[in-house]
């Protein structure tokens, strides 16, 4: 996510903490609807982690805590599993959660099958699908990748990270004091290796979503074309 997004999605965090901070019970619902059906907000723990949300545990709206924590950890199969308890999702909704699900898959996975995304988005053919993360996802700004249609994959270089879950703090810092055992010479040996890889980074910028006669789709050629028209992820 660049630095224009990233400022732009601060604001509408900043102004809906705001909002939320005055109400409560009932009140908060709009607004835990409109942060969840927000076009460019990806990022939900300021709005969970207040006290008055909080306060909705237990009570008759404590569905709406669990569409929050859907939304800032969840997936679209997390709500399909449990569609049942949960209020039912707008369209805006869906497709909010379908983009979060990419963004999770891509967190372990930099080369994402397309099999392996219809089945997770409920996408039925390659087109829809292709269609969803060139309009849905690197329009958004949300992934920078490639699609290679030869191999039928989605490749992830670059995707926007999503709310911490719980415990996962605890691992990320473990994790980087395990970095920080390594002696001085590994650092200055991957620094070296950083600033060889940077001319050729550079070089590149982030051309790739489709680059004949590969199969593989330029993102900087294709985003100055009129965008593909969509054929709508089933909402």
């Amino acid at each position: 996510m660049d630095m224009e997004l990233e400022q732009k999605q601060a604001e509408i965090i900043d102004e809906l903490v705001r909002r939320a901070s005055t109400c409560n019970g009932e009140a908060l619902l709009p607004i835990i609807i409109e942060a969840t059906s927000h076009p460019s907000l990806f990022a939900f723990s300021e709005i969970l982690a207040l006290p008055n949300v909080a306060q909705l545990e237990g009570s008759t709206h404590s569905v709406y805590v669990d569409v929050l924590r859907l939304f800032a950890h969840g997936t679209w199969a997390d709500y399909k599993c449990n569609a049942s308890r949960i209020p039912h999702l707008s369209p805006d909704q869906i497709l909010k959660l379908k983009q979060l699900t990419v963004l999770t898959l891509a967190e372990s996975n930099k080369v994402l099958p397309y099999d392996t995304l219809m089945a997770e988005l409920d996408v039925t053919n390659v087109r829809q699908l292709e269609d969803f993360l060139i309009n849905d996802c690197m329009y958004a700004g949300i992934v920078r990748g490639k699609l290679d249609q030869l191999k039928r994959c989605f490749e992830v270089p670059f995707a926007a990270g999503r709310d911490l879950r719980p415990g996962q703090l605890g691992n990320m810092l473990h994790t980087l004091s395990n970095w920080t055992s390594y002696p001085p010479y590994v650092w200055s040996d991957l620094v070296s290796y950083l600033h060889c890889g940077q001319g050729d980074i550079d070089s590149r910028g982030h051309k790739e979503i489709f680059g004949e006669p590969s199969g593989v789709m330029d993102y900087e050629e294709d985003r100055i074309r009129p965008k593909r028209r969509r054929h709508p992820v089933t909402r």
